[in-house]
């Protein structure tokens, strides 16, 4: 007689392949879940990391959602591990140099494409591509010359993705060298202190802004912090200070209109902060993590949760991260 315990051994476990969670990104994709693609096609990567074809895919989901700084990298990864046995990569890389402004290297990109694979695939869309480049006015390409400002732009946009996403070693990392390469830059140290709260050294991120709140008392981005810090810490009696300050501070630059905002709704400033949101007009500051995330909760706490839930059903397909959280009606 055949035991149970005799019919449960001979019982085979599944274990998941790198394809399985690779085909289930790509159908992810296509049906335009996006945060469930990047989940299972990370999951692949994990796996296999070797096999190039499902970072250029994880790549083409970036692009979609509008991450084309970290499509990029993966990009840039597979060239360097397999060299011209990939072509397409250069095509996909020269989209997002476009789509981020840097013609110059789009317009490199596309001709290295075209070297390299004389019938590609995206041979048409190469040459599309080429030509609206071509076709632009000097002045209109003009204030992208400058090889310096290109590379300030991309580590920027690099450094905006990881703290999105929650990868704080990897922005400190970038944020070491632009401090390093853009000394002048002043944003830099103040993303530097907010990743490095992030992995736990709170003390000493808080410190940093003390002492350059003292040396430039001017410096919204010192207040911007340190009522993130102190919210984050439940130190709320010394957020008072730094909240009154930045009510009486309206940036013109709207990366900053959006950081004031977000501290604002951090603080339970809803009221406010909602009003400076309903102002931002920039499409690139409305695809940020912090707009969905925060303007969805500071609608839901002034009556508006229509718009709320709007905004945190938009954020979850661009940004996974969200997708741990329950929801807008959480306090942060």
């Amino acid at each position: 007689m055949t035991t149970m315990v005799e019919e449960e051994s001979k019982v085979i476990p599944f274990v998941p392949t790198s394809n399985f969670y690779f085909s289930h990104g790509v159908q992810a994709f296509q049906n335009r879940y996006f945060d469930r693609a990047v989940r299972w096609l990370r999951k692949a990567i994990e796996i296999n990391e070797n096999e190039p074809l499902y970072k250029c895919q994880l790549s083409v989901v970036y692009t979609e959602v509008g991450s084309y700084h970290a499509a990029n990298q993966l990009l840039t990864d597979v060239l360097r591990d397999k060299g011209d046995a990939y072509p397409d990569c250069y095509y996909l890389m020269a989209n997002n140099y476009a789509h981020l402004g840097l013609f110059q290297d789009a317009s490199r990109h596309i001709d290295t494409y075209m070297k390299k694979d004389e019938d590609g695939e995206f041979r048409e869309a190469a040459e599309q591509l080429k030509e609206m480049i071509d076709s632009l006015e000097p002045e209109e390409r003009e204030e992208f010359q400058f090889d310096e400002e290109d590379e300030l732009l991309v580590y920027q946009e690099t450094v905006h993705y990881h703290l999105e996403h929650h990868e704080w070693q990897e922005a400190l990392a970038l944020l070491d060298e632009m401090m390093e390469l853009f000394p002048s830059f002043p944003l830099t140290k103040h993303q530097y202190a907010y990743a490095l709260f992030h992995t736990g050294k709170q003390e000493a991120a808080v410190e940093m802004e003390r002492d350059w709140a003292e040396e430039s008392p001017e410096d919204i981005h010192c207040h911007i912090n340190l009522v993130t810090f102190y919210v984050e810490m439940n130190q709320f009696e010394l957020v008072k200070h730094h909240i009154h300050q930045l009510k009486n501070v309206f940036p013109m630059h709207e990366e900053q209109q959006l950081a004031v905002a977000t501290a604002l709704t951090r603080a339970g400033e809803y009221t406010e902060a909602a009003e400076r949101f309903r102002k931002l007009g920039k499409k690139a500051v409305k695809n940020r993590y912090q707009y969905m995330k925060w303007y969805s909760i500071a609608s839901f706490h002034t009556g508006d949760p229509h718009k709320a839930e709007e905004l945190w059903k938009k954020g979850r397909a661009r940004f996974p991260v969200l997708t741990e959280t329950e929801g807008p009606w959480i306090i942060g």
